[in-house]
């Protein structure tokens, strides 16, 4: 959950093709040993607030947007689609334009927000399902990290719309931490993946709670 948002699933060492549009990629190699992984790209994720910092001027921070969600009982009627540059997984659509919806007199920058932050979770839900597809099996749970996971707002959504628990790490940045993992792992900091398991830590747990 950065900039854009992008769903990994390991998928171990023999690559799968998608038939639903998702991306084969390398996740890593240990020992020589391949591992890939199913990847579907969201383009707008936590830019959609930056938009709604620096073109609409509605907030002053990113951080302000949980308390203004969660100032509203829903979302009025109001939903966002930010194709600010078209789609991205599943539907890799370039020419697609982002629009807002269901405005009303009753609409208010509160709802815009919360609309702007249902947005990123929907198109993740997107993913969540496109991916359970192609591998015929159910997330347990999804595990989270990225500067938008600090939305709680956000997270609670997520959890809700998928009806699964998210697990939120301590250390948010896990995109930076995994290279530093393999690159201690390259040099006998640890001797082997299982010795990581040890160092990771769970912050916070994010149980469905939508009826």
């Amino acid at each position: 959950y950065g900039t854009g948002c992008f769903l990994l699933m390991n998928i171990g060492e023999n690559p799968i093709i998608s038939k639903s549009n998702l991306l084969t990629t390398m996740a890593c190699s240990i020992d020589g040993k391949p591992c890939y992984a199913l990847e579907g790209s969201v383009f707008i994720g936590g830019a959609v607030i930056q938009w709604l910092r620096d073109e609409l001027n509605l907030i002053q921070n990113a951080a302000e947007t949980e308390a203004m969600a969660e100032s509203v009982p829903d979302n009025n009627g109001v939903y966002l689609v930010p194709a600010f540059s078209g789609l991205g997984a599943p539907h890799w659509d370039p020419y697609s334009r982002g629009m807002m919806i269901g405005l009303t007199r009753n609409a208010n920058k509160n709802h815009i927000v919360r609309a702007a932050l249902e947005s990123i979770a929907y198109q993740v839900t997107d993913l969540v399902k496109t991916m359970e597809q192609d591998a015929n099996l159910c997330f347990p749970h999804l595990k989270v990290d990225g500067g938008a996971t600090a939305n709680n707002f956000l997270m609670q959504f997520q959890s809700d719309l998928l009806n699964i628990p998210l697990v939120r790490p301590t250390t948010t940045e896990t995109t930076a931490l995994g290279a530093a993992f393999l690159a201690g792992l390259a040099t006998g900091v640890w001797q082997n993946p299982d010795e990581l398991k040890a160092t990771m830590s769970t912050e916070r747990i994010f149980l469905p709670a939508m009826a």
